[in-house]
């Protein structure tokens, strides 16, 4: 049974679902980074840029949106096309969150998410989930929408629609109609940038996206939140209200095993059951995922054994990405394999494995050299962005200048002193502890001292980061 557990405190909102005790998604969010994907502002122009066919939009962020217009216009009044122009003002919404320096990226291609249907004001097509396999269920749904469905705009029906009645799908189109006819009177009466529509917080975009006839519960530690989810699936979906279920232990997710699954996506290396493992590294382009063999040596022939390992390597890959939501370029080195109906059904398992993700997934192919290539669409702030930050002793290489190189470096240092004045009374080196020990101990020094007649005292220092040293004068 598929469950979603939810922990609230003022600081963070976490949930996670898990299917018995494994854990196969997972989402959190802060209210100090709270995301900007799927906000309505009201923007104005800074800056048109038509040789990238792109413009700088100010929502009233610290970071101007950027604006993709591809043909360079957008709608005016009375439905026309017109030039997009500095100073003008656009209703424009968030695709991607800010990264680094670049700020969000924005679209003027507008929608407007529901339970069972997303409406999109400025588009008129209807199309239906690509999970609903019925032709006839699909027809159905398509009837109703185009019936619903006001002139000029357009409806996409989600997988949460396969089987409901016309009704409740008219509700809910009728309800985002007008919310769409709200944001538009907004956004003739407020001056300047401004927020037009808000998405749903994490619990709200919970039930509107995740809890459906999969789900078996849905337990939350927050009696106001339990409450407010309750009453919010009673209006949707009355006869799914005894799913709902609040917590009243102290540690919902070490109850339900989660806590240790949480603190193994933290780390670099995943092991695999079979005893082969994977090395995750991030960089700044994309992300690089190695398949070791490790302990699996397998009882079949050399082919076989490395196909076995690549297929189970390849489950805990897409669910190492869901669960970290790394996006964008996905390179994988798997083991090496020659026969080309073992490259293909490795192929067939990600693309297969890659439908099950709520999250666009692309598996392109195996190069020459033998790597998978993946793209995973990249909206919103990941895992990685909210544990961690940026070393500040390592600058986020992972690495420090060993001992040794800190020595040559302080070698180099006194020489370019000593060359402009002579130090007769010597030196002070303070550094962290392990170079002072692993210098002190090796001698490293001696000869400098020899050579130029000083003398160098190694102080340990716990107040200086490894890879950095203080040198000063006695």
């Amino acid at each position: 049974m598929k469950s979603i557990v939810v922990n609230v405190m003022p600081e963070e909102t976490r949930m996670a679902i898990v299917d018995g005790r494994e854990l196969i998604g997972l989402e959190l969010e802060r209210p100090k980074h709270s995301h900007l994907v799927g906000n309505i502002y009201k923007g104005v122009v800074q800056n048109v840029l038509p040789g990238m066919q792109a413009a700088f939009v100010d929502i009233g962020k610290s970071k101007n949106a950027f604006l993709f217009v591809g043909d360079g216009t957008a709608e005016g009044k009375g439905g026309k096309r017109q030039k997009i122009h500095v100073g003008q003002s656009l209703p424009v919404q968030i695709t991607k969150d800010e990264v680094g320096t670049k700020g969000p990226r924005a679209t003027l291609h507008l929608t407007l998410p529901g339970r069972y249907v997303v409406l999109m004001p400025h588009s008129a097509y209807i199309g239906t989930s690509h999970r609903i396999a019925s032709e006839e269920e699909r027809s159905r749904l398509y009837d109703i929408a185009q019936k619903a469905c006001p002139k000029g705009m357009g409806i996409i029906l989600r997988t949460v629609a396969e089987g409901q009645p016309a009704e409740i799908i008219q509700q809910d189109i009728n309800y985002l109609v007008k919310l769409w006819a709200s944001i538009e009177a907004k956004f003739k009466v407020v001056h300047g940038e401004n927020l037009l529509y808000r998405d749903a917080d994490l619990v709200i975009r919970i039930v509107r996206d995740i809890f459906n006839e999969e789900i078996g519960e849905m337990v939350i530690d927050n009696q106001q939140v339990y409450q407010q989810v309750a009453a919010l699936v009673q209006d949707i979906t009355p006869e799914w209200v005894q799913r709902i279920h609040y917590y009243e232990g102290s540690n919902i997710f070490k109850e339900y095993g989660i806590t240790d699954e949480l603190a193994r996506l933290e780390e670099r290396n995943v092991e695999l059951k079979s005893g082969g493992f994977l090395v995750i590294d991030k960089t700044e382009a994309l992300t690089v995922i190695d398949v070791n063999t490790g302990s699996f040596v397998g009882d079949i022939n050399l082919a076989d054994t490395a196909y076995a390992l690549n297929l189970e390597a390849a489950e805990e890959i897409m669910k190492q990405l869901r669960l970290r939501d790394i996006g964008g370029m996905i390179i994988i080195d798997f083991i090496d394999m020659a026969k080309e109906s073992h490259k293909e059904g490795l192929l067939n398992k990600l693309r297969e494995l890659a439908q099950t993700d709520r999250v666009k997934t692309n598996v392109l192919d195996i190069t020459a050299l033998g790597l998978v290539e993946i793209t995973r669409k990249k909206s919103r702030h990941n895992l990685e962005h909210f544990l961690h930050e940026t070393c500040p002793v390592c600058q986020g290489t992972g690495n420090v200048l060993s001992a040794e190189t800190l020595g040559v470096k302080i070698c180099r240092e006194i020489r370019r002193i000593e060359k402009r004045k002579h130090c007769s009374d010597g030196y002070h080196l303070q550094m962290h502890s392990q170079a002072a020990n692993e210098l002190s101990l090796s001698r490293f020094f001696s000869g400098i001292e020899k050579e130029l007649g000083i003398r160098i005292r190694i102080e340990a220092s716990k107040e200086i980061k490894p890879g950095s040293f203080i040198l000063t004068q006695k």
